[in-house]
């Protein structure tokens, strides 16, 4: 009842003030009619009080969200189902759940009255534009009566989590110009000093079928030998992502960065469902490893929350590239780079690793002056021109370029040969 009467609303108050205002007339005046008035004044809040307050601490709350992970732009829809765990029937609830700005304002919804042990559910969609990974939750129930008079909050702690994904493209079939680890028609089978009978045997181990005994191994080595089993072809490529804050342009969901996220995304998932064994590797630190089950979500999640690093350089993520020299394809997402940043990263191509970069121009992200353009256009070319040189595929990307358009120059073929030599002659011609 205490917590009640401190749960009075202003209309409550204003009740009790008009009571004692009443009751003090009828005294001075001596109107018994006008006592009356003032009594029922002062029953109204003090019943709606204890109205409200029996029923605290009785509720139970589950929230879902469906999906749970949803590319930039699609809506998610959250459900509350609300139950009533007293014998008592509640008063009207009056919920509200607690979301960050970028979700929209806070949704609030009423439900007039829930009887003994009874579940009620409401929905609501949420939406975001931009990539994040957002906490939805707490929810806030105010318990009030029908005269709204008194009104209690209680606050469930439990939250859930959205991921706002980056819009992942679907991307063409093209033939990419990876090499391979392990097995696979790009590189040659190892074979022994002894022959290629030796590469496909080893020795024997309990629990192996008898019908694999290679004969022939087994009276040359003295041991019992059986065949191996089949290794699977592999494909391996990395992704890189440019997270240097001054090699992007632009703000908000248009702006360079967003494309180079996007752009990574749809690489890594088509290389994922085209059998590839994958790493992304970020400016910021980040080394996540999607080969496993479940890595396109891990992958997701972690461009979800990448963000442009002050700190970040080329010299760090070269390093962290060759960390674990894998081989395989390199497909790298740029943005501005110098001459000198280039060369950097004509280095990875050191390790017979098959490069190619899609080289953002994040100047034609802004609106420059026709010197200014000229400069950061001839910048543009010759660190291009550096990477091109290294034995780089380059794929220039500008303001309004859609990857799955560019997507293909990536893969073999005369045109993006044609596309780097019409470059390196560009390049040539503005140098002289």
């Amino acid at each position: 009842m205490r917590e009640g009467l401190r749960g009075l609303t202003t209309r409550g108050r204003s009740f009790l003030a008009a009571a004692v205002a009443a009751a003090v007339s009828a005294g001075i005046l001596g109107e018994k009619d006008l006592l009356r008035v003032a009594v029922l004044l002062a029953v109204l809040p003090l019943l709606a009080a204890a109205y409200v307050g029996r029923s605290r601490y009785k509720l139970a709350c589950n929230r879902s969200l469906d999906p749970h992970r949803v590319p930039v732009g699609a809506s998610s829809r959250v459900v509350l189902r609300l139950q009533n765990m007293s014998r008592l029937p509640t008063g009207t609830l009056l919920l509200e759940d607690r979301l960050p700005y970028a979700l929209g304002s806070r949704p609030r919804v009423v439900l007039e009255r829930l009887g003994a042990h009874q579940a009620s559910s409401v929905a609501y969609t949420v939406r975001a534009d931009v990539r994040g990974r957002y906490e939805v939750g707490p929810l806030v129930v105010r318990l009030t009566d029908p005269f709204g008079l008194c009104e209690l909050t209680r606050a469930f702690p439990s939250t859930d989590h959205l991921t706002v994904i980056p819009q992942v493209a679907p991307l063409p079939s093209v033939r990419l110009p990876g090499e391979y680890a392990g097995s696979g028609d790009s590189r040659a089978r190892s074979v022994a000093v002894h022959g290629e009978d030796d590469a496909a045997t080893r020795e024997y181990r309990m629990g192996d079928d008898l019908r694999r005994v290679h004969w022939k191994s087994t009276a040359r080595t003295g041991e019992l030998m059986v065949r191996r089993e089949e290794q699977p072809w592999e494909s391996r490529a990395t992704v890189v992502l440019d997270t240097r804050a001054y090699g992007h342009r632009g703000d908000g969901p248009t702006a360079s960065f967003e494309w180079a996220v996007s752009a990574s995304a749809s690489v890594a998932v088509h290389l994922r469902q085209a059998g590839y064994k994958l790493r992304l590797v970020t400016g910021s630190g980040a080394d996540v490893d999607a080969s496993e089950a479940g890595g396109d979500g891990l992958l997701l999640d972690q461009l979800a929350e990448v963000r442009l690093d002050q700190r970040a350089e080329v010299t760090a993520l070269v390093q962290r590239v060759r960390q674990r020299a894998d081989g395989g394809l390199i497909i790298a997402v740029l943005g501005t780079l110098s001459t000198a940043e280039a060369e950097l990263l004509a280095g990875l191509r050191a390790n017979g690793a098959t490069c190619v970069g899609f080289l953002m121009d994040s100047s034609t992200w802004l609106t420059l002056p026709e010197k200014a353009r000229a400069e950061a256009e001839q910048a543009h070319a010759a660190a291009a021109l550096v990477l091109l040189q290294s034995g780089w595929r380059v794929i220039g990307v500008d303001h309004g370029s859609r990857l799955p358009a560019v997507w293909p120059q990536a893969g073999r073929g005369s045109q993006g040969f044609a596309v780097r030599a019409a470059l390196a002659e560009t390049v040539a011609g503005g140098m002289r």
